[in-house]
């Protein structure tokens, strides 16, 4: 017998628990399978991708090396080597990591399509209209998020690393990072990045149900611009540059908010006025 499709309207609370499971389980599935991929691929993610930024190669140093260089300033970016080691000290500390971050992998990369799936939830209960813009709505989101964990990973990362593994309180201590708290320095700054590259999705949605205008946005501003800078002091060196190399993001993208959420409030304007006629 075919498959009968329910309603949304008509569908019970335990429906609607149902519906969602298998969107859970789908999503898993993806992470699970493109973190067997991430698994596989050991040398590249762990030799390449994570360890990157500990290497002064890296490309994120050399423009910075670079542009010491050409005013004739002194930068701790340009040299051989960082001075730290990063170590394992439990007996399943590596395996452990192994597995965590080919998860974390499944998630970033899977984040598209766990999107889709959270959109395949709610869209029942948008309008006919609302759902036009579903393929907009996760092309856009994805690549704003994407677009975070690649400032996170070549900008925010690198920075944090660079200042916190060649920090010292004396010469008597020595940096033998573990292994477990390097990967959660670099998994922290691209995902709290790519969350954070998320602002004006989550200010659209916000401005929809009325919970912000632009007014509000305008006057927060200075508020905003303070916590930005705050927050850019802590996960970078103490120098003013690298601040607000990683504030400048941030705030272009509040601005973008405020403009966002002006045309949501002129398009709901002009949806009263004609409902009015």
């Amino acid at each position: 017998m075919a498959k009968v499709e329910k309603d949304p309207n008509e569908m019970s609370f335990l429906d609607h628990l149902e519906e969602l499971r298998w969107h859970l389980i789908r999503s898993t599935l993806a992470v699970v399978i493109v973190g067997c991929v991430a698994f596989v691929m050991r040398g590249f993610i762990f030799d390449t991708v994570l360890f990157g930024p500990k290497n002064l190669d890296f490309p994120t140093y050399r423009f910075f090396c670079n542009i010491a260089t050409f005013f004739n300033i002194e930068s701790e970016f340009c040299g051989d080597k960082l001075p730290f080691t990063i170590q394992s000290r439990l007996m399943a500390g590596q395996f452990s990591a192994h597995i965590w971050t080919s998860i974390w992998a499944g998630v970033i990369i899977g984040f598209p399509y766990i999107l889709w799936e959270l959109w395949r939830f709610i869209s029942p209960g948008l309008y006919e209209k609302e759902r036009k813009y579903s393929r907009g709505f996760i092309l856009t989101a994805s690549l704003l998020f994407f677009l975070g964990v690649l400032f996170g990973y070549y900008v925010v990362a690198p920075l944090s690393i660079n200042f916190l593994g060649t920090y010292q309180v004396s010469k008597e201590v020595t940096n033998e990072i573990d292994l477990a708290s390097y990967i959660g320095t670099v998994r922290a700054a691209v995902i709290a990045c790519g969350i954070m590259f998320e602002l004006p999705i989550v200010i659209y949605f916000l401005t929809k149900v009325g919970l912000v205008t632009p007014e509000i946005l305008k006057k927060y501003r200075k508020i905003a611009l303070v916590l930005v800078l705050v927050l850019s002091a802590i996960i970078t060196p103490p120098d003013v540059a690298s601040q607000i190399v990683v504030a400048v993001p941030v705030l272009v993208l509040y601005q973008i908010s405020i403009y966002i959420s002006k045309l949501v409030i002129k398009r709901e304007a002009k949806k009263e006025q004609k409902n009015a006629q």
